[in-house]
């Protein structure tokens, strides 16, 4: 992100109202439209998906938390908040049928 100097850039006229409400402080200017979800246009958010379901199917096969910690080098706290999540999505799907 760019610092950009608002006397430069903005109509006096706004300039002004602004420096009524933040006079010498930093703004930032979101972008217009949408934003984007986390993950989704690098395809991070599929990786961890995608880890998670392994995760959650190993636990159901069987696969002890502290074994699935070390493995994928996560707290247990974590690994156990997956399988949660995952018991609670699956759980949702099979009443939503």
């Amino acid at each position: 992100m760019k610092y950009r100097n608002a006397g430069g850039l903005l109509p006096p006229e706004l300039l002004f109202q602004i420096q009524k409400y933040c006079e010498g402080c930093v703004v930032y200017v979101p972008k217009r439209g949408k934003k984007a979800v986390w993950g989704k246009n690098n395809g991070t958010r599929r990786r961890y998906d995608e880890r998670n379901t392994e995760i959650f199917r190993r636990y159901s096969a069987g696969t002890p938390i502290r074994e699935l910690s070390v493995t994928y080098y996560l707290s247990e706290d974590s690994i156990r908040k997956i399988v949660r999540e995952k018991k609670r999505r699956q759980s949702k799907k099979l009443k939503e049928e």
